[in-house]
């Protein structure tokens, strides 16, 4: 029969924007407007690093600036009265482009003393305090958009042929997400992106489901379970209760014309509540010992009453429900 299974998979979990907050500027951390864990907008001011050195550079450059605009008024006074050369013009002109440039270059320093957030998110762990000796480039915090968020998870090559073999077939393209206390995220997600090559030592290749996530409840680095509707078409389905296990294989008797049983070792290749997904070792046409599996030894000779596959499926299933 065509069924579906519902399958697992580990999940890292991560936001859909997290990204490291470093200083551009050397100086000492002079004020912290934020908390560990708090929610900022996009633009709000994080930190602060002490500015007066940079305040200097930028009244020196606007100082240089001004000079060089009184050094052009002149030459090109001069310049008009043919007094100086054209040359001594431009060469004037590009003092003060200069000039200017380093005022653009002070404003942009004196600018970056100012941390802002990029955009709107949760605050990380900030490691340094007020008075904090910062370095360029050294590490503030991380902020993480966590509005919706990503969760990452490895599938292997047989079954990401099924999955893109059987993707517009799929009657539910959802995935869930089992978090680690056993409850599932109320809120489905879907599988937008499959990375472009599998990892050659595990022969996986990776999956990406996006997630929403209003209250917040999940957090940048959290694992959870993936769980994916599995499309199976044409498999041979058998109650778990008709096999019986021997160091770790599982078995079945399989009952002739005569009404002799003969165990069989069948491999399974998936599990459902009260079912078993039979990959080798039965054929359709087999008839196999539904009850009194632990009653009988190869070779008995049985009488027994013949119940349908779909009969006993059926109630399986129903039952289940």
């Amino acid at each position: 029969m065509d069924t579906s299974i519902t399958k697992e998979y580990v999940a890292q979990i991560r936001s859909v924007k997290n990204i490291e907050v470093r200083a551009l500027e050397k100086g000492y951390l002079q004020q912290i407007y934020v908390d560990e864990g708090q929610f900022v907008k996009a633009g709000q001011l994080l930190f602060k690093i002490m500015p007066k050195m940079y305040e200097n550079e930028l009244l020196k450059a606007q100082a240089e600036a001004k000079t060089a605009t009184i050094e052009l008024q002149n030459t090109e006074a001069l310049a008009n009265k043919n007094v100086v050369s054209k040359n001594e013009l431009a060469m004037a002109q590009a003092k003060l482009d200069q000039a200017n440039a380093e005022v653009a270059t002070a404003k942009f320093h004196l600018s970056a003393t100012a941390v802002r957030a990029p955009f709107d998110g949760t605050i990380d762990r900030i490691p340094l305090k007020i008075g904090s000796l910062v370095d360029e480039g050294e590490l503030l915090t991380h902020l993480s958009d966590n509005s919706q968020m990503f969760a990452y998870f490895n599938v292997s090559e047989p079954e990401y042929l099924d999955y893109q073999t059987n993707i517009k077939g799929r009657g539910n393209p959802k995935v869930s997400l089992l978090l680690a206390n056993g409850q599932l995220l109320p809120y489905k997600g879907d599988v937008e992106t499959v990375e472009s090559e599998f990892d050659s030592e595990t022969g996986n290749i990776a999956f990406r489901a996006r997630f929403p996530n209003p209250e917040k409840l999940l957090r940048n680095g959290e694992t959870g379970k993936i769980q994916m509707t599995v499309p199976l078409n044409n498999v041979l389905i058998i109650p778990q209760k008709a096999t019986y296990e021997i160091q770790d294989k599982v078995y079945v008797f399989v009952v002739d014309k005569a009404g002799v049983v003969k165990s069989r070792n069948i491999s399974i290749s998936n599990e459902m509540p009260d079912l078993y997904v039979v990959g080798s070792g039965l054929s359709e046409g087999d008839k196999i010992l539904l009850d009194g599996v632990q009653k009988v030894k190869d070779d008995d000779k049985i009488s027994y009453a013949y119940v349908a596959p779909k009969e006993v499926v059926s109630h399986l299933q129903l039952k289940a429900e």
